[in-house]
């Protein structure tokens, strides 16, 4: 985890996660909805598509912010159909922006 200022100058601490998210999660817009979502909560990292049909996912941010993102994940966009999600917490420089890939 990393520290940064928010707007009224407190530190606010960074951590990162990745998630695995299975299921229709691929050729469904799932990948720009949640770089879409994350920008907004102010979250960085990025989505990326993987060989077996899963979407990886790497967001980095406050963890309430981190938790509205994950609950989004079991949802996702309106013709993605979610399996599950796994989470676990990754010790990574928080990139700049939200990116897919």
């Amino acid at each position: 985890m990393t520290g940064s200022a928010d707007a009224g100058g407190r530190a606010e601490l960074v951590e990162c996660r990745r998630y695995m998210v299975s299921g229709r999660v691929q050729g469904v817009w799932f990948r720009a909805s949640t770089r879409d979502r994350a920008r907004g909560l102010g979250l960085t990292g990025h989505a990326v598509n993987l060989s077996d049909g899963r979407v990886e996912v790497l967001a980095c941010g406050p963890a309430a912010a981190l938790d509205a993102l994950q609950t989004w994940l079991h949802r996702g966009p309106p013709l993605a159909k979610v399996t599950a999600v796994a989470c676990e917490p990754v010790d990574a420089e928080p990139p700049a922006g939200f990116t897919t890939r």
